[in-house]
This record gives structure tokens, C-alpha cells and sequence, in this order.
């Protein structure tokens, strides 16, 4: 059992053993949901990263590479730029 105390600002450090059990980081939330009984229950969100996605839609061509898609956008944005200056 860990004990933590409860800071003038509301604050709580959460014992390590604790983040390692429920294998909480850095980032993450954590919901609290009180009963009526006054007991408490803690869960962890984990926050969702860009990453987590990757390869979670079929491609339907090979990726030319951050450059090409840097330059192609770039090329995309100078056409509409040029179009609302008109």
C-alpha cells in the first residue's frame, strides 16, 4: 500500500510502484469516478499519438517520402495562392 499527500494546490504525486502497476506515463489522464459511498475509482486514458495510426489504412501507393510530399504541397499551395489573388 502507497500513501500520497494531497498538496494547498490540490496536487498529488502518484508513487511509482502505483504508475508502474497501472502503467501510467507521462501525458496521460486520469478519470475519477466517485460513488455515492465516497469510495473512489481511478482509471488511466491513455492518450492516442499520430503514430498509433500508421498502417491502419491499406495505401494505394508507395509513399514518395516527406520531401515530395513537402514540395508537392508546397507546389499546391503557390497554385492557390495565385488563384485568390485574382
Amino acid at each position: 500500500m502507497s500513501i500520497s499527500r494531497v498538496t494547498s494546490k490540490g496536487q498529488v504525486t502518484i508513487p511509482s510502484e502505483v504508475r508502474k502497476a497501472l502503467k501510467i506515463a507521462q501525458g496521460d489522464d486520469l478519470l475519477f469516478e466517485v460513488a455515492t459511498d465516497q469510495t473512489a475509482r481511478l482509471r488511466v486514458v491513455k492518450r492516442q499519438q499520430l503514430s498509433d495510426l500508421y498502417g491502419a489504412l491499406r495505401s494505394t501507393k508507395p509513399f514518395p517520402g516527406k520531401e515530395a510530399v513537402r514540395d508537392e504541397v508546397g507546389q499546391w499551395l503557390g497554385e492557390r495562392a495565385k488563384g485568390s489573388s485574382s
